[in-house]
């Protein structure tokens, strides 16, 4: 029997764990403390966050594994890899943007969000969130899925008695839980011909899959990559988003745009190239059109927001990160097809990484926009320079970043990379429906960014910005400028050791 007691390297599971901690702790410490400071809730909680993404840097030194089957080290549960660290990064640096975007959100919100049910959502979702790239077999995959997923619908409907935040939530999480049941059946699929949940066993047991289980095998493959796909809101997974991000707080909108997204992709990569790379016939083909698909109807989406329609921004916003996933689809189409397989997802991971940092600080100012002006119309932003020179010229500058147009040096790079993935694998028509979409982009980011320097319709009025949305406006205008500086370093920060 004391062969089956495993030791647990617990700083390898550091991360998601403190995360999950902190979260419980909020919770508690939510009954027992007043109502005039329920503020310190939301600084434990970024505090929290802030613990967890420092806690990668001790694992950066080589690869750990964790919660493996008795006598075979290779095959672990848990695995905290280049990869993984990468992913974990992405994640929680963005739950801890989220949180600081929320700490303002939830003071001018005046009692009408439950602040202590709020963090301990938040943090729930991020604890999921940073545990699905770590996961190696695909019991373990779906479980961080949904802990990343339940948190994130509650926290869409908890604005209390506002019909558009309960209307968004129940799309949510209607379409999310349909997903999770199909990609289920097809792990079910998966397992009764393979025998196993870990993704290499998989790997190599499906290549030998008798002949009469061939074609469950193939749905198999197809379902379960449903469910990464709802996640990443690829077409025609995608229905939820806009309703969703327009009915949510901001700062979860952001979270959702960020965070939901590495969740998406992180296992669609490691479902795809770990486990079922053997069938990458079956999957690169599927991946490469919804792809196509995924960034023309985003793109066309935003292009069609009128800029006096109320919440069009956000809603513009939410149509672009739709466009956005489909460029991110692109390189894990391409591994299927590529003989570097590896720097395909590199590609992936760096262009994951650029949309963060620049999404995340569009939706801060957004934020900011929104304090003032809560309809949040495109047309609102018209003369913002006059009003907040800074706030404008960094608005204008990440949206230059996503359309990947200089000075947003990163957005250029990372759309090149993942350009340069189809290209090389030999995907030349898909190369072709990007740049046509890249071209239809750069019309409704520049005309937003020329709105900001127009003369303002009204008397300019200059306004305090709180102390936490200055700090998320800084981070992410500073990891934004220092990537458009070298944009080489996102790369080599990105060259992943999955393979």
């Amino acid at each position: 029997m004391s062969s089956m007691v495993q030791s647990v390297d617990w700083l390898a599971i550091a991360p998601p764990t403190i995360t999950a901690v902190v979260g419980l702790v909020v919770l508690v410490a939510d009954l027992f403390v007043g109502d005039g400071r329920k503020a310190l809730l939301g600084w434990v909680s970024v505090a929290g966050l802030a613990a967890s993404a420092l806690m990668l840097l001790p694992l950066l030194d080589g690869d750990r594994a964790t919660f493996c089957l008795t006598g075979d080290t290779g095959l672990c549960s848990y695995t905290a890899d280049r990869f993984t660290l990468v992913i974990q990064l992405l994640v929680l640096g963005g739950a801890l943007l989220a949180a600081l975007l929320s700490v303002t959100a939830l003071k001018d919100a005046n009692k009408g969000l439950p602040e202590g049910e709020y963090w301990f959502l938040l943090l729930s979702s991020a604890a999921g969130a940073a545990l699905l790239p770590a996961s190696r077999d695909l019991a373990t995959l779906i479980v961080a899925l949904e802990v990343a997923s339940l948190p994130a619908f509650a926290l869409v409907g908890i604005k209390h008695g506002d019909k558009k935040s309960s209307e968004a939530a129940l799309k949510f999480f209607l379409s999310s839980v349909t997903a999770t049941a199909v990609s289920l059946m097809g792990v079910s699929f998966v397992y009764a011909t393979t025998g196993t949940l870990y993704l290499t066993r998989i790997a190599d047991r499906i290549q030998h899959v008798d002949g009469q289980f061939h074609t469950l095998a193939q749905a198999g493959v197809v379902l379960t990559l449903v469910g990464f796909a709802f996640k990443t809101a690829a077409v025609p997974f995608h229905f939820w988003v806009p309703d969703t991000y327009v009915g949510a707080p901001l700062p979860i909108a952001a979270y959702l745009s960020v965070v939901g997204k590495a969740v998406g992709f992180s296992g669609l990569i490691l479902v795809t190239v770990v486990a079922f790379p053997s069938y990458a016939d079956v999957w690169g083909p599927a991946l490469a059109a919804l792809a196509a698909l995924t960034m023309t109807v985003g793109n066309v989406g935003a292009l069609r927001q009128r800029a006096t329609r109320a919440h069009s921004a956000v809603r513009l916003l939410a149509w672009s990160s739709v466009g956005q996933a489909g460029y991110l689809l692109v390189p894990i189409a391409s591994a299927a097809y590529s003989k570097d397989a590896a720097k395909a997802i590199g590609s992936t991971v760096a262009y994951a990484l650029m949309y963060a940092a620049v999404n995340l600080g569009a939706f801060a100012v957004a934020a900011l926009v929104a304090r003032r002006r809560p309809l949040n119309r495109i047309s609102d932003y018209r003369g913002l320079y006059a009003e907040s020179p800074l706030s404008a010229l960094l608005l204008g500058f990440f949206l230059l970043c996503l359309a990947g147009l200089p000075p947003g040096i990163i957005g250029l790079f990372a759309k090149v990379t993942v350009f340069s993935a189809a290209v090389d694998a030999g995907l030349g028509w898909l190369a072709v429906v990007m740049a046509v979409n890249v071209v239809i982009a750069l019309f409704y980011y520049l005309q937003w960014t020329t709105l900001l320097f127009r003369a303002p319709e009204g008397e300019a009025a200059r306004h305090p910005v709180p102390a936490p949305l200055t700090a998320a406006i800084a981070l992410t205008a500073v990891l934004g400028i220092a990537l458009s500086g070298a944009p080489q370093l996102i790369l080599r920060f990105s060259a992943t050791s999955l393979f």
